[in-house]
């Protein structure tokens, strides 16, 4: 069940030291992820503690497979989500990629408005290891990992700048992330917008086999 809550179980395992919690409701801090876990099979306490989490005006967002959501959260947004598991194959390391550092957050932050790849924030950087590729000192690309699970290391915002989209770059950086997760004896996994055509049609080029169909979920405290 792991893949089909991936941030509870990032926030119960490899990530327990940054999670926000009460109950059993698990949350990243704000600066790090805007998600918010809860157990496989929430109960009317777990939904209850979910709500005293976020508390009045803050937003968390659920990623998961279709789930009701009670009447003490307000759906702000809810947006299909795709997930996908790597093949053996895809692991390449790549001797341009450099690794990021809090140094290069605001660069990170800057590349991400331009291109949105979906959540990265200001304290992201903390969940994994982050590889760039520079040109002429400009950060032009950049991926991840963030949600860290027992066999599973996700890889995240995947994004080129405009300027240098179209020279294959997001592909050899998934191939590097990747080599990083298996040399840790795990498999990569990632997520993508379900109407996200380019993306999905890149992942399955290089190998990718859809694992669930999902939903992020933006939920309020009523």
């Amino acid at each position: 069940m792991n893949l089909q809550n991936p941030v509870y179980a990032a926030l119960t395992g490899r990530h327990a030291n940054v999670a926000e919690v009460r109950g059993n409701a698990r949350r990243y801090p704000s600066a790090v992820a805007p998600f918010l876990a809860l157990p496989d099979e929430p109960t009317e306490q777990d939904w209850a503690d979910a709500v005293a989490l976020l508390g009045p005006g803050t937003t968390g967002a659920l990623m998961r497979p279709g789930l009701p959501i009670p009447d003490v959260l307000k759906v702000d947004l809810a947006i299909p989500l795709v997930q996908f598991v790597a093949p053996a194959s895809l692991p390449a390391p790549d001797p341009e990629t450099v690794v990021l550092g809090v140094d290069d957050v605001p660069e990170m932050l800057s590349l991400v408005a331009l291109t949105d790849p979906g959540p990265f924030r200001s304290r992201t950087i903390e969940l994994g290891t982050y590889l760039g590729i520079r040109r002429n000192g400009e950060l032009i690309a950049m991926a991840g990992t963030r949600f860290a699970l027992p066999d599973h290391t996700e890889i995240s915002a995947v994004c080129t700048h405009p300027d240098y989209q179209g020279q294959g770059l997001a592909t050899r950086l998934i191939r590097a992330v990747a080599a990083q997760i298996t040399a840790t004896g795990r498999t990569p996994f990632l997520h993508t917008g379900g109407a996200n055509t380019n993306a999905i049609r890149l992942y399955k080029s290089l190998g990718f086999t859809l694992s669930n169909e999902m939903k992020v979920t933006v939920v309020q405290a009523v």
